[in-house]
């Protein structure tokens, strides 16, 4: 989530009603949603365009990168993500959430989701080099529909400052 000041853009709801279309209940602010790829060391490889912060991140992802991603688990290279992408489908692996009623995770289960969150926080490394870095990623004051563009930049200049090149196909 990208923080953001101007946001008078109205939307409607999944119950009917009409919400302010960057506001994020998840963050408790006016955002932008931005869905992103790391490498397993941590590089950020790809950004997509941004979506208001009202829309969930599976949402987003479906929107963007989830047919990438599914013709990448077909052969053999899963993806790792949090419990936003919950459903999201095959290759998408996600936590495995506590059971309701008091019960305890399987110890399988525990393990699963501690290695899950290890490997994660080596690709989480990518927005915190993107947002650490790039000042202008920490509050936009633009127009929200530019973080996207503004975001693809800082990729472009993190690339070039970790001296990658990508492969071009």
């Amino acid at each position: 989530m990208i923080p953001v000041d101007r946001c008078a853009e109205q939307t409607v709801s999944v119950k009917g009603g009409s919400i302010d279309a960057w506001y994020s209940g998840k963050a408790h602010q006016h955002a932008g949603n931005l869905q992103a790829l790391s490498a397993p060391g941590g590089l950020p490889l790809w950004i997509a365009e941004v979506e208001p912060g009202s829309v969930h991140d599976l949402t987003a992802a479906r929107a963007h990168v989830l047919g990438a991603l599914y013709a990448a688990a077909a052969t053999g290279l899963p993806t790792l993500a949090d419990s936003g992408y919950e459903g999201a489908g095959i290759g998408i692996h996600t936590p495995i959430k506590q059971p309701k009623d008091n019960q305890i995770l399987s110890p399988d289960n525990r393990t699963y989701n501690r290695l899950l969150r290890a490997l994660r926080c080596l690709g989480e490394r990518g927005f915190a080099l993107l947002k650490g870095r790039w000042r202008t990623l920490q509050h936009i004051t633009v127009s929200p529909s530019r973080i996207g563009d503004i975001a693809r930049a800082a990729l472009v200049l993190t690339h070039f400052e970790h001296d990658y090149i990508p492969e071009i196909r």
